[in-house]
């Protein structure tokens, strides 16, 4: 039986990812999101390079990028979708998270 990913990613975040990681010089690393109190909204996510793995962590693969969740904040953005953009107000990580039921202007804020 397939099971659906609990968060998912774009080609695009995976691209960008591949990127900070070939740019930092660290191809190892992980990339890290995780929910954290704070922001104009209630809640924040935070974006790292990681090269520990938590026995609590989620891993999402594709490609060869590897996105690191902890329990938590996984609770927090089941569902979601991470994408990378570029437009003209410039370009940023953008989580489309069904369980936000507020969410400020820059995309990085939300409520629950």
């Amino acid at each position: 039986m397939n099971q659906q990913a609990p968060v998912t990613i774009t080609d695009n975040a995976v691209k960008r990812v591949a990127f900070l990681l070939e740019r930092e010089g660290k191809p190892g690393m992980n990339f890290r999101i995780s929910v954290t109190g704070g922001g104009c909204s209630g809640f924040q996510y935070k974006f790292d390079l990681d090269d520990k793995i938590d026995k609590e962590d989620v891993m999402l693969e594709k490609g060869n990028v590897k996105v690191l969740i902890d329990s938590m904040s996984l609770l927090y953005m089941m569902g979601s979708e991470i994408d990378f953009i570029e437009d003209l107000s410039g370009s940023n990580f953008r989580i489309s998270n069904p369980n936000a039921e507020a969410q400020c202007g820059c995309g990085t804020s939300f409520s629950v």
